[in-house]
């Protein structure tokens, strides 16, 4: 007998209660009343959580150890070693070239600048197109993002965490992954203004990403700001994937929103729309800073601080995330035709790929993105209406890691 209406409302309000109410959930978890700092919290019988013998500790097993199995993804020191080499071979190169390979280029260059110089273009206004050495600048900067996201966990966010009377590892881990990503999207959002400030597109002006297409020369900063994400992103799906964070029970959104971002950047990349993707990281990264300084607060219990973020969360998220995403799908819909006729061919070779058919395909990441957003924006409205009719505990005997893998004689002091 298939089941009512009334059945199927109720089995989907018991999956939002559940994941409104799991401490793992990567959005709503982080927003869970906390175990005042100063009270000791009984906890489950734990299983120990990953020592020096685990692949993934961040206590090195020597360079080429660590080189060898991957650990230099979660080891400062290896992978600082990695980035010092090219630093290095780089460096030897300039002062010795002269004298054993007059006027050959430094083959390692392509690590830590930008490549494919327009020929031509003037040192007043220097142009870039894209290459196969822009590869080269990605994976090396996969490295860089390591390093800076475990030397801040490890150096700044442990510290802190304790400072303001964190003890559990599990909770130290999680402040520090929100801390990072705060810290990120706060110089990425910054960066990405600047950078749309310097093109027509400014503010959000959609007839300009097309209007002149193909648009494959870019300014110096726009490439390096839009490589710089592209192998964050890279690395944050490495870290997905090999699971350096624990697994959280919306594992699957998120593996959907990395594929559906990676998907946007290598093919707004590719195909000259970098002006269109820089729009997009900005309407992303801004309200992300405001998301997870509002999970920092919660974390060291700035209750009245918090309410004042997530205020203003709620604010970004609905102009940035829904809003300007809107405006942007109604200018691939109704703008796409302001390309120049021209450009309306697929020809690789001359940097137009905008045949009819591509309007689809632009507009389609894009749109999955606006899903993704309005499932979250809907818990995000949730914990909102909860708090205001609710209220908030301020008190409670879980924290939102408690029940993770903890050893057993972890407390909060």
């Amino acid at each position: 007998m298939a089941p009512s209406d009334a059945q199927k409302r109720r089995k989907r309000a018991g999956t939002l209660d559940r994941i409104e109410a799991d401490p793992n959930h990567h959005l709503t978890g982080g927003f869970r009343p906390q175990t005042p700092l100063n009270v000791r919290a009984a906890m489950p019988t734990p299983v120990a959580r990953h020592g020096s013998n685990s692949p993934w500790s961040t206590k090195s097993a020597g360079f080429w150890a660590d080189l060898k199995s991957l650990r230099w993804v979660v080891v400062p020191e290896s992978s600082l070693k990695l980035l010092l080499i090219g630093v290095v071979l780089w460096a030897n190169w300039q002062l010795l070239a002269p004298y054993v390979a007059k006027g050959v280029a430094n083959p390692f260059e392509p690590l830590l600048f930008i490549s494919h110089r327009v020929p031509g273009s003037t040192e007043e206004d220097p142009r870039y197109q894209k290459g196969w050495f822009d590869l080269v600048f990605i994976a090396y900067n996969i490295i860089f993002w390591s390093f800076v996201r475990q030397s801040f966990l490890i150096y700044v966010c442990k510290p802190t965490a304790r400072y303001f009377g964190i003890r559990k590892e599990a909770k130290i881990d999680r402040f520090g992954e929100q801390a990072y990503a705060t810290a990120y999207f706060l110089v990425m959002g910054s960066w990405g203004l600047r950078v749309m400030s310097q093109l027509p597109t400014w503010w959000y002006r959609t007839e300009h990403f097309w209007i002149d297409y193909p648009h494959w020369d870019m300014q110096p900063e726009l490439k390096r700001y839009y490589l710089m994400q592209a192998a964050y992103w890279c690395h944050q799906f490495l870290v997905l994937v090999l699971k350096l964070e624990k697994p959280r029970k919306d594992y699957q959104e998120l593996v959907a929103h990395h594929f559906v971002t990676l998907w946007l950047i290598g093919w707004s990349y590719l195909i000259n729309l970098t002006r269109i993707g820089n729009a997009v990281y900005v309407s992303m990264d801004v309200p992300d800073t405001f998301l997870g300084l509002s999970k920092v607060l919660n974390y060291i219990q700035y209750d009245k601080t918090k309410i004042a973020v997530f205020t203003v969360l709620l604010a970004t998220w609905s102009y940035f995330r829904h809003y300007l995403n809107i405006v942007m799908l109604w200018s691939v819909w109704t703008q796409f035709d302001l390309m120049p006729e021209t450009s309306k061919r697929w020809e690789p070779k001359d940097g137009v790929w905008l045949v009819w058919w591509m309007k689809y395909q632009i507009f389609a990441p894009i749109f999955l993105l606006q899903l993704l957003n309005l499932f979250w924006y809907f818990l995000i409205l949730r914990i909102a209406y909860r708090a205001l009719h609710q209220g908030s505990k301020t008190t409670d005997d879980r924290s939102d890691d408690e029940g993770d893998d903890e050893p057993a004689n972890e407390k909060d002091d």
